[in-house]
């Protein structure tokens, strides 16, 4: 067994869309074969890329949904670390990292249903996608990331 401890943390970015009426995006990874799990895009920064452009980026090719569509709300006053579970370790992001360390942006989307495209992007990163009450996150995200989930929720909540 390899110590994994000393990997550092894939730096990170996580986008809590809400519509007008104050639900959450969230989508279902094609990749997550193991039971319902549903998650708000996120996704890797770029070398040398900033945090809210990477935010953007990240939203449009996950959801299709472009920057004209969004105003940024908030961003997180710290970034939230999360650790693999062990059998994740080694094995995602070619076994560079143990986990992600993550900032996060509020969003309010003003289009429609009809401007959303999982299939934005090749491949696409998402079966399904709907609208779920916030409060309702922490239940149906992976166990390893719910400590973030509710911390998001808490920060973010009174801006929803």
């Amino acid at each position: 067994m390899n110590d994994f401890t000393a990997l550092p943390y894939r730096p990170c970015v996580g986008v809590m869309l809400v519509n007008g009426d104050g639900q959450v995006f969230v989508g279902k990874r094609i990749d997550n074969k193991e039971g319902d799990a549903w998650q708000m895009p996120q996704g890797g920064v770029d070398e040398g890329e900033e945090l809210r452009p990477a935010a953007l980026r990240e939203l449009a090719e996950e959801t299709g949904v472009s920057e004209d569509l969004v105003t940024i709300i908030a961003q997180s006053r710290e970034e939230l670390l999360y650790d693999l579970p062990d059998e994740l370790i080694g094995k995602l992001w070619k076994g560079k990292y143990r986990g992600q360390r993550q900032t996060w942006f509020l969003l309010r989307f003003a289009g429609s249903d009809a401007d959303i495209d999982l299939e934005a992007h090749d491949p696409p990163e998402f079966e399904a996608w709907k609208w779920v009450a916030p409060e309702t996150l922490p239940d149906i995200i992976v166990p390893f990331k719910k400590r973030v989930y509710r911390t998001v929720l808490e920060e973010f909540r009174d801006l929803i």
